[in-house]
């Protein structure tokens, strides 16, 4: 087993599981619109900004495992 993974970085597929589920999950968040059995404008606010940052989050990991130098 580990001659067939001996080029394999295993923070790379941490990396990879990782941003993905955060990108999925902040995307199915949004979905399914959590802000409409909260009251207020304030809140809902939050949610969505909260949404988009654990989206930026997830793409931010994502495009550091695979960046090229």
């Amino acid at each position: 087993m580990t001659a067939t993974l001996a080029g394999y970085d295993p923070f790379d597929a941490l990396g990879t599981v990782l941003g993905v589920y955060l990108a999925l999950a902040a995307l199915a968040t949004l979905v399914g619109m959590p802000w409409q059995y909260t009251g207020g404008a304030a809140v809902m606010v939050i949610q969505i900004v909260g949404c988009v940052l654990t989206f930026l989050v997830g793409a931010a990991l994502l495009a550091l495992v695979y960046r090229t130098e």
